[in-house]
């Protein structure tokens, strides 16, 4: 079937419940209202009150009732509404969620997911539009999926649901809608921490996930160099092989991403490449990101989110280097 992103969401949701019975989603207004983007539509009617739950709006409860419910033996699928909204539950996934394995040296797990939309590009209010994954790939033990494409979406997420880790998944709503995909209606997985080529070519790598894999792509079919374009899908463990192969390959390489530059994952990104390859760089890394400011409001985001006319020029110097 041909879906968007956010129908790919729905069709994991439904997939991995129908597989599973454990698999609890909860969040506010999933329920009755089928989520604040319709990501879980249907999901009350088909598999009742007790395993589809509206909770209070309290996001450290969702993820902290996530946390004991998984250590309790179910596989809990919490939403956070807004991406901005999950700074409150930081506490839960880094006390928690995250260390629990370690802190009970192995006799109780967190395996359950938090998903959430976020990025700009929505026309969205204060504290709705943040793009904070470098933040959270911080955490040791979380394991952080952000996929770009309905195809890929609905098998990572199916993955997640199964892994023995807690996962944080980020879903980019702005692409939520903006293009459909082949998703087959069968089960099937994407594994966590694989990167995948995008666009095969061999002038220069440019890396980039989510959001901005698309304006990445457009970026480069505007250009006449021979781009690779590596898509990372997984932050936290992140396929180091696979980005390092493609800069040894190609001798140079720019990093797209649509959060705050200033700690963000493309630094580690440049790091783990100057560790594996440096030697194989004909000129410096290039970064195309974000500012190191909140998210303007309304039509001011143009401004902030990466758009392919910067990507081209920050992809130009990384080849006239």
């Amino acid at each position: 079937m041909r879906a968007t992103m956010v129908e790919a969401v729905n069709d994991a949701l439904h997939t991995g419940m129908e597989a599973d019975e454990r698999v609890i989603v909860f969040g506010e207004d999933v329920a009755k209202s089928g989520g604040v983007f319709r990501a879980t539509d249907e999901l009350l009617e088909t598999f009742g009150t007790d395993r589809v739950v509206d909770t209070p709006l309290s996001e450290i409860a969702i993820v902290g009732g996530a946390v004991g419910l998984a250590m309790y033996g179910f596989r809990p699928v919490a939403e956070i509404q807004f991406s901005g909204f999950l700074p409150p539950a930081f506490d839960q996934l880094v006390t928690n969620a995250s260390r629990i394995r370690w802190r009970t040296r192995g006799e109780l797990s967190a395996p359950m997911v938090v998903r959430m939309p976020y990025g700009a590009g929505v026309r969205a209010l204060e504290h709705h539009s943040e793009s904070l994954e470098g933040s959270y790939s911080h955490i040791p033990g979380l394991k952080l999926v952000i996929p770009s494409t309905p195809h890929d979406t609905k098998g990572l997420l199916l993955s997640a649901m199964r892994d023995p880790d807690p996962v944080l998944f980020m879903e980019p709503k702005r692409i939520y809608r903006s293009f459909r995909d082949e998703v087959p209606e069968n089960d099937y997985e994407i594994p966590i921490g694989e990167a995948t080529v995008r666009k095969q070519g061999s002038a220069v790598t440019v890396i980039s996930w989510g959001s901005m894999m698309p304006s990445t792509l457009k970026a480069v079919e505007e250009l006449d160099a021979d781009a690779e374009v590596v898509d990372l899908r997984t932050i936290s463990p992140m396929d180091t092989e696979t980005v390092v192969e493609s800069v040894k390959k190609t001798g140079r390489a720019v990093v797209v991403h649509e959060g705050a530059r200033t700690g963000g994952v493309g630094s580690d990104i440049i790091a783990r490449i100057n560790d594996e390859a440096l030697m194989y760089l004909e000129a410096p890394i290039e970064r195309v990101a974000g500012f190191d400011t909140p998210v303007p409001l309304l039509s001011m985001e143009d401004y902030y989110v990466p758009h392919p006319p910067r990507i081209r020029d920050g992809i130009e110097r990384a080849l006239s280097g």
